[in-house]
């Protein structure tokens, strides 16, 4: 991140506080008019010429050189899959407070693998758990594949839409 004095183009295309376009400026006036509001001079880009700037506070400025930073991360680790335990007899209280867990983490883009243990011969109990669940969130969530039973357990996973 560029600021101030450190910015070596002659011109800058200046953006107000409040994004207003101010047009193309000598850099020299573009610093003496942030001077005079107590702000910093950012540069946006330097891959254009001449390179857009903004007037703006510095810590606003590295704040959202963070957050884009971290924005950047996470769509390059991709999403995770988070697993949700369920019991083939939940009470509907609990069902309701799982399937609002489920639904906060889809809306944030992560996939969710709902999961029913097996305790006795309750496979068919725990598919109809699973299947319901699938169904009360199918508003922010698709079946990646169908319902899955393996070994002591039941389970399926969802993707965000």
């Amino acid at each position: 991140m560029i600021i101030n004095e450190k910015i070596k183009a002659s011109v800058v295309e200046l953006t107000g506080l409040y994004g207003e376009d101010l047009g193309i400026l000598p850099t020299n006036e573009a610093l003496r008019i942030a001077k005079e509001l107590c702000v910093d001079l950012v540069c946006l880009s330097l891959t254009s010429s001449p390179p857009p700037c903004q007037l703006m506070d510095g810590r606003t400025a590295r704040q959202k050189k963070a957050k884009d930073k971290q924005a950047q991360h996470k769509l390059k680790k991709g999403p995770k899959i988070k697993e949700i335990q369920l019991t083939a007899g939940i009470e509907t209280h609990d069902f309701d407070t799982k399937r609002r867990q489920a639904e906060k983490i889809l809306e944030s883009g992560d996939f969710v693998q709902l999961t029913v243990r097996l305790q006795r011969k309750e496979s068919d109990a725990a598919r109809k758990v699973v299947d319901h669940m699938a169904a009360e969130l199918s508003h922010c969530g698709k079946k990646e594949k169908g319902v899955h039973t393996s070994g002591k357990q039941v389970s399926v996973v969802l993707r965000p839409l």
